[in-house]
């Protein structure tokens, strides 16, 4: 475990969490690994003498690498300056976790991410700017390490009653991981602490968070705590917070467009209407994927939620056929069990997936993932 960061973390404080000499050395490792692999690509591509577009994006990549260790590195220096001021108000954390993986959607795409949301609506007394930051880099360096799945997960402890942040994923492959699997627990596996993590460190540091951290068998689980956490009763009003940007987010994403809702189920349609109504977008709900295809002859739909039940080899014509006159529609799947919003990968191809006991509270946020997404 990482413990807390102790007294001298907070904001003004002449001592910083990190220590000079180790976030100096790890940004010289990264860097240097970096220019060491674009400077390798680059002779290689002079001995060839030529160079396709799959090469110049690798040694683009391996550059912005490099580009982006040093902004980070800067970012923790100032950080640990102790000259940052923090403002602090009453967030909504659910809402600002959802607008900050919102904004990654294109690149959650493209990558091939796979996440899963978990969220219950809590309020804590923080700064708005750094713990958005935060929430960015907590994803940067979920990122950067995952294999696996990334889970994340907002909810209030039992004791004490503060909200926290879980994020967890695998960073080792299967094979890697049977390799190792005889040895001991491992409480901290400096692989992960790279200069992205430094700065989960620090900036945590700075807001007064408290932070853990546990890597076992090629696994790991972050835990962000919050001990200024509202009582319901002083939620603050909801357009004087950041939750409030964050409807306003996916109302803008949503208001006026046309929604598909295919249910075989009339609660389930029931319940998608209910959770896009206060959005303003338009629900028309069928039951059959033939009802389906009717009703798109004539127009084609900006979103299509259907329950897994109905997925098959009809539903996936009528799926391209869509995609063939609009190739941004985008698809939430219902499922039977759980309440998360789930970004998964099948056959290549991202699939968002929301549980039927989570569709009042995931559902416009799984919408407004993907219409950015595709965007």
């Amino acid at each position: 475990m990482h413990p807390s960061d102790p007294a001298g973390t907070a904001a003004g404080s002449s001592q910083p969490a990190v220590d000079p000499q180790i976030l100096l050395a790890q940004l010289g490792s990264e860097v240097a690994g970096a220019l060491s692999s674009a400077a390798e690509r680059v002779g290689a591509l002079a001995a060839s003498g030529r160079i396709g577009r799959i090469e110049l994006r690798a040694l683009r990549d391996e550059i912005e690498r490099a580009r982006r260790a040093a902004i980070v590195a800067q970012q923790v220096s100032r950080l640990a300056s102790g000259r940052v001021s923090v403002v602090r108000e009453g967030l909504d954390l659910a809402a600002l976790l959802r607008e900050a993986v919102c904004q990654r959607a294109r690149e959650v795409g493209a990558r091939g991410i796979e996440l899963q949301l978990l969220l219950t609506a809590v309020d804590v007394r923080s700064d708005p700017t750094l713990l958005f930051a935060l929430l960015q880099a907590v994803l940067d360096w979920s990122f950067e390490h995952a294999c696996t799945r990334v889970d994340l997960t907002v909810k209030v402890a039992a004791w004490p009653a503060q909200a926290e942040l879980r994020g967890s994923f695998g960073y080792r492959g299967s094979d890697e991981t049977e390799a190792t699997a005889g040895s001991p627990d491992e409480h901290s596996d400096e692989t992960l602490d790279t200069v992205s993590w430094h700065l989960v460190r620090q900036t945590a540091a700075v807001l007064g968070l408290g932070l853990r951290r546990r890597d076992a068998h090629g696994s790991t689980e972050l835990v962000l705590e919050f001990p200024a956490t509202l009582a319901p009763s002083l939620r603050p009003a909801p357009n004087a917070t950041p939750g409030a940007t964050a409807a306003a987010l996916v109302t803008q994403v949503l208001g006026g467009h046309h929604v598909l809702a295919l249910a075989a189920r009339r609660e389930v349609c029931s319940l998608v209407r209910e959770a896009l109504r206060p959005l303003g977008a338009q629900v028309d709900c069928v039951d059959t994927v033939d009802e389906a295809r009717q009703l798109c002859t004539g127009t084609t739909p900006q979103a299509v939620v259907y329950e897994a039940s109905l997925a098959g080899e009809a539903f996936e014509q009528l799926r391209a056929g869509l995609l063939a006159a609009a190739p941004r529609v985008a698809f939430v799947r219902i499922v039977e069990e759980g309440r998360a919003f789930e970004l998964m990968n099948t056959a290549g191809r991202p699939l968002a997936c929301v549980g039927r006991d989570g569709i009042i509270a995931s559902l416009p946020s799984a919408l407004q993932f993907e219409l950015t997404r595709l965007a």
